[in-house]
Parts: structure tokens; sequence; C-alpha cells
């Protein structure tokens, strides 16, 4: 197989990305590889402005190839490369480039005794990952038997890739990097995510709005549920030079928003609410009713979470909530189990029997029933018991029943991580 060697192009690299197969249009496998192969553009300096998610349909996949080639320099495709009857894409490819498809006896002698060693049937079905079109070359692929293709053509690049995760990792992460950068003469990009919570979007934007139209480094504002994430991303000729441009910038923001900023890149906020309390040497335990277990999943899914989370009850109907939380009769009676005071001395309870220094509950209805003795779906009460004593916020969340729980759960974390950087 030959050796393909990138020559020198401009900077300025546009791209698209063609997902390819019908279990990707029926719903049935979430696209994941689109967004690996988006990081990986960015980080070689190619602008991917477009995407396309098309069925194993003859017709549609030219002319989306079509469409790609004519306003993208460089046009990736991810799947349809094997040998059965709906892989497309070789064919495709060249029909969309205006190419005739050539045999490449070299690697189909080589994949003959690929077949031979493992002791299996060669068929003429096979025959069809050998082929290309006239402008492409074969890319080679460690881990199956379809190999990739990069096609150039009239000043345009179109790289084929398998659709196997297995496969796919390995030639984007080696081949299509590598040929990339080469292409891009080097440049490097550097992102870096700023995680915040306690402050609003829009609240964050307006504080650093003399950072959002820069050029280089780019900020660009995510919202999340109960968190924003300020993405700062930097080009350079070395990893060294863009971290240079970068790092003024991240040291602004965080002299502007300094308090929210809780974590960088795939920091949680359950990690730095635990690393928060382990610095005061102080310990956590929640009673959960309407979360089902969730925040007590989120604590122990950060490694040394036992230095910190002591553990929790799951106190899920009002005969627990009397028997594990030491709740009274006489609240639950009086003010229902979806309640303030409920939620006050469910707090209370799992401090008092765990001896934590913190004590978490949630009580609330996250559906999918309307009501639930005239409590509203959404409806959340969530009470933090600590040493200064208890504090008890009502919420109004929107969602699906996952939507409330985890909103739930985030907003707790907020408010402690609240508490716990309060001067004493």
């Amino acid at each position: 197989m030959r050796q393909i060697t990138a020559t020198s192009q401009t900077l300025c690299m546009t791209a698209e990305i063609v997902s390819i197969g019908n279990e990707l249009m029926d719903g049935f496998t979430i696209d994941t590889h689109a967004a690996t192969m988006s990081r990986i553009l960015a980080e070689c300096g190619v602008d991917c402005h477009h995407r396309q998610t098309v069925r194993d349909d003859w017709e549609v996949l030219v002319a989306a190839l079509k469409e790609a080639i004519g306003r993208s320099d460089v046009v990736i495709t991810i799947g349809g490369l094997g040998p059965t009857g709906d892989d497309l894409t070789r064919e495709a490819i060249a029909a969309a480039l205006g190419d005739e498809m050539v045999h490449e006896a070299e690697f189909e002698e080589r994949l003959r005794k690929f077949f031979e060693s493992r002791k299996m049937i060669y068929t003429e079905a096979q025959k069809k990952q050998t082929m290309r079109p006239a402008s492409g070359r074969l890319i080679d692929n460690p881990n199956g038997t379809a190999p990739g293709l990069v096609c150039e053509k009239d000043g345009k690049t179109v790289i084929a890739l398998p659709g196997p995760r297995g496969e796919f990792v390995p030639m984007s992460e080696g081949f299509v990097r590598e040929f990339l950068s080469q292409r891009t003469g080097g440049v490097v990009i550097v992102s870096r995510t700023l995680r915040l919570c306690g402050i609003g979007e829009s609240q964050a934007e307006v504080r650093i709005k003399d950072l959002m139209y820069q050029e280089n480094p780019r900020v660009a504002p995510y919202a999340q549920p109960a968190e924003v994430h300020l993405r700062v991303t930097a080009k350079g000729a070395t990893r060294e030079d863009a971290l240079a441009v970068l790092e003024p910038t991240e040291q602004k923001i965080r002299a502007v928003l300094g308090e929210f900023v809780f974590g960088v890149d795939k920091t949680t906020l359950e990690e730095a609410v635990l690393a928060l309390l382990r610095a005061r040497k102080q310990t956590v335990s929640v009673a959960e009713s309407l979360t089902g277990g969730e925040m007590g999943a989120r604590f122990t899914s950060v490694p040394g979470a036992s230095d910190t989370f002591l553990g929790g009850v799951i106190s899920y109907t009002s005969a627990v909530k009397e028997s594990c939380l030491g709740v009274t009769p006489e609240t639950l009676s009086e003010h229902g189990p979806v309640s303030e005071a409920t939620a006050r001395e469910m707090a209370e309870g799992v401090r008092s029997r765990l001896g934590s220094t913190y004590g978490l509950s949630f009580t609330g209805n996250a559906g999918p029933t309307s009501e639930m003795d005239g409590k509203p779906v959404g409806l959340a009460y969530i009470a933090i018991a600590g040493p200064e004593g208890t504090v008890c916020e009502e919420f109004k969340f929107h969602g699906t029943r996952e939507d409330v729980r985890r909103r739930c759960t985030q907003s707790a974390l907020v408010s402690l991580r609240r508490i716990l950087l309060a001067p004493n």
C-alpha cells in the first residue's frame, strides 16, 4: 500500500463531515463519531462548517457528497466501506468526483492472505474492499479488513473512514490527525473549558463581554443545567504558543468571575464540592426522596469520596422518613411529605444519625403525574443542615422526571458550595 505525503496548503481550511448509515437516521445508533471528528478537526486548525447524516441510499449519498465537495476543502465520510451491498461510500465518492473505480491488486493479495491465515473463506464480495476511485489511495486499517480512503482532486480532499469504533478512532487519531496537521502547516489548537455555577449565562457574558469578540483566543459560553461553561480556544504554531495566547484570557475571566469558577475541563460539581469539604475536614450525608439515590450516586462516582461522603438514606415513603430520619408524624400529617418542614427534618435527621457536618435532603414531585397531594410536578424542596443551622429552598423545575431529579441534585451542590465558600 502506498504511503501518503500531504503537501502544504492554506491554513484556513474548511471541512464537512458526512456520516452514513440507516442506523443513524433511524435513531438506533447515536453518532458520536462526528463529534470526535469535529474535535480532531478543530485541534488540527480546520474549521468544520457543516455536518450531514444520510441513509445508505445511492442517489441521496452522491448528492450529499457533491454538495459537500462543492463547498468545503476537506470532506470526511464515516461508514459504508464494508463488503455488503449497502456499503456504497467508495462508489459514491467516485461518482461525486467524476472518477472511475480502480482495482488495487496488491491490497487484494494482502486481504486474501489475511483470510487464509484465519481460516476464513474469501468471497468475491470481499473484492469490493479492494476498489478505489482513480484519484484515491487506500489508508491502512490495522483493526479491520475495510481500508480507508483518501482522494485528492481539483484542490479538494475526500477522506473515507470505516464506521466501527475500534477502526474509526485509531485511524482518526492516527492518519487523519497527522494528514491534516501537515496540511495546515502544523497549526495547533488548544481549548480549555472553565466551569461556572451560581451565575447565569447572560450574567456571565455581560461581565466578560469585552473578551467575547476576540478572534484568538475565542471565548464561547454554553449553558448547562445550573452551570455555565466558558470554552476558551486558542491557535498557535505550537502547543506552547497556543497556551501563551490562551492563558492571559483565562486569567482575566478568573479575575472577573473568580468565585463562580468551580473547575476546569472535566471537573464535575460534585468533585469540586467534595474537594472543598476535604480541605475543611468536613463531611456530608444525604436523605433522598424524589431523587431516589441520585445524589449519593454522584458523590460516590468521585474516587476517594468516602473520606467526605458518609452515606445516605433513600426515604421514599413517609414510613421511612419517620423511622430512619426522625421526621415527626405531626409534620407529615400537617405539612405532607413534600414540604419545607419535612425537608428540614430530613436534613437534620440524616445529619444527626450519620454524624456528618452537613446533611442534604430532597423531597418533591418529579412527575409524571400532574398532582401529588396537591403538589405540582417539578416542585422540590432542598434542605441543608449544618453547624450554622438549617436552610431550605423551594424550587419549581421543568422537564422530564429525569430532568427534575438531575436539576435537583445540581442545585443542591450549588447551594452547598455557596455555604462552604461563605466567610465564617
